[in-house]
């Protein structure tokens, strides 16, 4: 009686395990492959590189609040990321990204990345408490949700291509008038502009058309 109990608990125990390593190894997509009900899913071939803007304008907030950027640093990363949006806006422009264009696409926000890594680990150190960076911080925490909004609207498809392309041409706007930005003045013009792209994200997002 207690060896059938003893083995009856290794088997479990084994078995356990076993789960367990299947649980650990088992790889884990980020992006369901089936909807339920439904055909089989595939992501839009855009969602990477939306994404990539939206996680390399994180990179360049968390810089500015850690001290590892300064504002200028900030602003020369900026004009970076507006020439990767303008890039996107022409791709977008006719529909899918071909392999061609993702290539381009991705090398640009490699180099961008490179810069960013530079830019947070040279001797050069900001002040995050400081009137200048606390404008640079709320320039790029809106760019973040501005791109979250576009890269949203790219995976449920709420957004054509042709669409997001658009809107990116405007972020690209934004951020190229954050590059250059140094006086009070030229802050409000750049809020104006946000604002007025956060309702054209709205719009594109709200209205008839849709990606099928």
């Amino acid at each position: 009686m207690q060896r059938t109990l003893i083995l009856a608990g290794a088997i479990a125990l084994g078995l356990g395990l076993a789960v367990g390593a299947q649980a650990q190894t088992a790889p884990v997509s980020s992006t369901p492959a089936v909807n339920p009900g439904g055909p089989m899913q595939r992501p839009h071939n855009a969602a990477t590189e939306t994404q990539r803007d939206v996680e390399q304008q994180k990179r360049i907030e968390q810089g500015l609040q850690s001290g590892q950027l300064d504002p200028a640093e900030a602003r020369r990363l900026e004009a970076g990321e507006s020439r990767i949006d303008r890039t996107e806006q022409r791709d977008l422009s006719h529909g899918p990204l071909t392999a061609a264009e993702k290539a381009q696409i991705q090398r640009e926000q490699n180099r961008e990345s490179k810069l960013i890594y530079q830019d947070k680990h040279n001797a050069v150190t900001g002040n995050p408490d400081s009137l200048k960076s606390n404008l640079e911080q709320a320039d790029v925490q809106r760019n973040i949700n501005q791109e979250e909004r576009i890269h949203n609207g790219i995976t449920n498809g709420s957004l054509t291509n042709r669409e997001a392309g658009r809107l990116e041409g405007d972020e690209a706007h934004v951020d190229r008038m954050e590059s250059r930005r140094d006086t009070l003045r030229q802050t409000g013009r750049i809020q104006r502009a946000d604002n007025r792209d956060s309702r054209q994200i709205y719009r594109l997002k709200h209205n008839n058309r849709r990606r099928h």
